[in-house]
C-alpha cells in the first residue's frame, strides 16, 4: 500500500517531461490540426530553448468563446502594433460579435471580421508557419481551424538610408541601399516608375532562408539571361547566405578567374542604370550591397557621376582614369624593369640621378618595390579596419613615417617611395572595389615578371591578362565588349562618354528587345535648324525602332 502512495504522489508532484525538439525536416510534412493545444505543442517544441520566442494564449471574446494563440518573435514585431489591433480587437472589439461564435470557426469569417490588416497570408503547412513567425510576422491559431493567418508586423531595427561609403560623388544622389530588401525595392522603384520594373523573390539557405530578389525589366532585359540567372539561384544548397559575396561565387562564370564576372554596387541609381540598359539586379536581404550582371571589364572603369557631369568633363575624367588604371598596374613594374635590364633607356642625368640615390642601397629593386607595395597594403589593410576615426590618419601618417624613415636608413631609394606613393594614389581612381582587387593582384605579378625577364616579361604578362579577358564571359557575354567582338555604336561609352542626346540606342552586347533608348534627333539646335532637319530625324528613329534584337 506505501509503494502504490509512492508512485501516485510521484505523478502528482513530477515535472512535466520536456518535449523534445523536432527536426526541421519532419516540420516540412507536418499540418496544421484544427487542434489548438497539438499545434501550440508542435511550436513549443520547434523553438524549445528559444528565450525570444512568445506565445500568447487568450480567448476571443464571443459567444460562445474561442480559443486562440498568437507566436511572434520578440524584438522582430511592432509590440504596440500588437496590443492596438490585434490584442485589443479579439479581446474587447469581438464582443459587438457575441453572436458569432460559431461562425468563427469559418477561416473566411475569421479573416474578414476580425483581423483589421491590409495583407493576411494563411495556410496550414507548419513549415511555413515557422517561416513567417521568423520573418517578424504574427501568427494566429484558432481552436477549431486547421490553418493559420500571418499578418505583417515586421519592425527590426535598420540603419537609415544614408551616403554610400565606397562610391561618393560630387554630383548625384546621395542614397545607397541597406540591409533592409524592402527599402532597397522602395529606392529602384522610386525611380524607376513602371509596372515593367519586376522584382521576383526566392528563399534560398536551409538554415538562414534569406530573400533574394531578382530585378529586371520586362521588355528590355534578355529572357536567355533571366532564365540562366534563375537556374544559377536555384542550384545553390547551402545552409545560409549572410551577403550577396555567397551569391556571387556560387554564379559566376569564371570562379578561378582573378576578374570579377559580376559586379556589385550600394548605389540605387547605378542599378537602375544598369536596369534601363537591360542588366539584372540581384538583391539579397541584410546586405546593402546589390549585384549587377552580365557585367564587362570597362564597366569597371564607368563611374555613376559620369553620367551627372557634362560629357567633356565626364570625358576626361574617364581618360584620366584609364591612365591611373596603367599606372596602377605597370608603374612599379616598368620601374624594375629599366633600373634592372634596360638602363640604356633612361636619359643620362635621370639615370646618374637615380643611381647616386641607390648607392647606398643594399637590396635590388624588386626587393625594394616588394617591401614598399606590401608595406602600403598592410597600411592599407590597416586603415580599413582601425576605427574611422584614426583609420584615415594611421595610414596617411604610417605611410609618411615608415616612408621617410627607410630612406634616411637606407633600406630603399627616393625614387622607389616615388614611384610606389603614384601607384596608390593611381589605385585609388578605380571607382570598382573589386574590380581593384584585381589590379592591386595582377601588380604583384608583373613584378615578379620584370624582375626575371625585363620589358619581355612584362609584354609576355600583359599579352596573357588580354588572352585571358577575351575568353572570359559574363552570362554569355564577352568579357571585353564592345571592343571584342567590336561594337562601333557601343564605343560611344567606353573611353569616353558621348552626349546623352547621341546614346539614342541601348548596349548592343545584352541581346535587348526593345533598342530605341529615346528618339533621334534630340541634339540642341537653332530654331531655323529644327525644322530642315525633321524630316531625316524621323526617317533614322523609324529605321532605329525597327532593328531586331541579337
Amino acid at each position: 500500500m506505501l509503494k502504490k502512495w509512492k508512485r501516485i504522489l510521484k505523478r502528482i508532484f513530477a515535472k512535466p517531461a520536456p518535449e523534445k525538439s523536432i527536426s526541421y525536416d519532419k516540420l516540412e510534412k507536418v499540418s496544421l490540426s484544427a487542434n489548438l493545444e497539438e499545434n501550440s505543442s508542435y511550436l513549443r517544441a520547434a523553438f524549445d530553448r528559444c528565450s525570444d520566442f512568445v506565445l500568447r494564449e487568450f480567448v476571443v471574446g464571443t459567444t460562445p468563446s474561442v480559443k486562440a494563440a498568437m507566436a511572434y518573435i520578440d524584438g522582430l514585431v511592432n509590440k504596440k502594433m500588437l496590443t492596438d489591433d490585434m490584442v485589443k480587437t479579439f479581446m474587447y472589439d469581438a464582443v459587438q460579435l457575441k453572436n458569432k461564435g460559431p461562425a468563427l470557426q469559418d477561416k473566411d469569417v475569421f479573416a474578414e471580421e476580425l483581423l483589421a490588416f491590409t495583407e493576411v497570408k494563411t495556410s496550414n503547412n507548419m513549415k511555413d508557419l515557422l517561416a513567417a513567425v521568423l520573418t517578424g510576422e504574427t501568427v494566429l491559431l484558432v481552436d477549431g481551424l486547421d490553418n493559420y493567418f500571418a499578418v505583417s508586423t515586421q519592425n527590426w531595427v535598420q540603419r537609415a538610408v544614408t551616403e554610400p561609403e565606397t562610391e561618393s560623388v560630387v554630383r548625384g544622389p546621395k542614397e545607397g541601399f541597406t540591409e533592409s530588401l524592402q527599402t532597397n525595392f522602395t529606392l529602384i522603384r522610386r525611380r524607376i516608375k513602371s509596372p515593367r520594373l519586376k522584382f521576383e523573390t526566392i528563399k534560398i539557405g536551409t538554415l538562414t532562408n534569406t530573400a533574394v530578389c531578382i530585378s529586371y525589366i520586362d521588355g528590355v532585359v534578355n529572357e536567355k539571361i533571366v532564365a540562366e540567372v534563375k537556374e544559377r539561384l536555384k542550384r545553390i544548397k547551402v545552409d545560409g547566405i549572410l551577403e550577396s559575396g555567397y551569391i556571387e561565387e556560387f554564379i559566376e562564370d569564371a570562379p578561378l578567374s582573378i576578374f570579377p564576372t559580376v559586379n556589385s554596387t550600394e548605389r540605387p541609381d547605378k542599378v537602375a542604370g544598369g536596369l534601363l540598359e537591360g542588366q539584372v539586379a540581384i538583391l539579397v536581404d541584410t546586405t546593402p550591397f546589390v549585384l549587377l550582371l552580365p557585367v564587362t571589364f570597362p564597366q569597371m572603369l564607368q563611374a555613376s557621376e559620369d553620367y551627372y557631369l557634362r560629357w567633356p568633363f565626364a570625358t576626361f575624367i574617364r581618360l584620366i582614369r584609364f591612365g591611373a588604371l596603367n599606372s596602377a598596374l605597370l608603374l612599379p613594374a616598368f620601374y624594375i624593369a629599366i633600373v634592372t635590364y634596360h638602363q640604356e633607356m633612361l636619359p643620362t642625368p635621370l639615370l646618374i640621378s637615380i643611381a647616386a640615390a641607390r648607392e647606398g642601397v643594399p637590396f635590388p629593386a624588386f626587393v625594394e618595390a616588394i617591401l614598399m607595395e606590401g608595406t602600403f597594403e598592410v597600411l592599407r589593410e590597416a586603415g580599413v579596419r582601425l576605427p574611422k576615426t584614426i583609420g584615415q590618419a594611421v595610414s596617411i601618417v604610417g605611410a609618411l613615417v615608415i616612408g621617410e624613415a627607410a630612406v634616411t636608413a637606407g633600406l630603399v631609394s627616393p625614387a622607389m617611395v616615388i614611384v610606389v606613393a603614384l601607384t596608390a594614389i593611381a589605385s585609388f581612381t578605380l571607382p570598382s572595389y573589386s574590380g581593384s582587387f584585381s589590379i592591386r593582384i595582377l601588380r604583384f605579378t608583373l613584378m615578379v615578371l620584370a624582375a626575371f625577364l625585363g620589358l619581355f616579361g612584362i609584354m609576355t604578362g600583359l599579352l596573357a591578362i588580354l588572352v585571358h579577358l577575351c575568353a572570359l564571359r559574363s552570362f554569355g557575354i564577352p568579357y571585353i565588349s564592345p571592343l571584342a567582338p567590336t561594337s562601333l555604336r557601343d564605343l560611344k561609352d567606353m573611353f569616353f562618354r558621348a552626349p546623352w542626346w547621341s546614346m539614342f540606342v541601348r548596349p548592343r552586347t545584352y541581346g535587348y528587345k526593345d533598342p530605341a533608348r529615346q528618339k533621334y534627333g534630340q541634339k540642341p539646335k537653332a530654331p531655323e535648324e529644327r525644322k530642315r532637319n525633321e524630316n531625316n530625324e524621323n526617317r533614322i528613329s523609324r529605321k532605329i525602332a525597327r532593328r531586331k534584337p541579337q
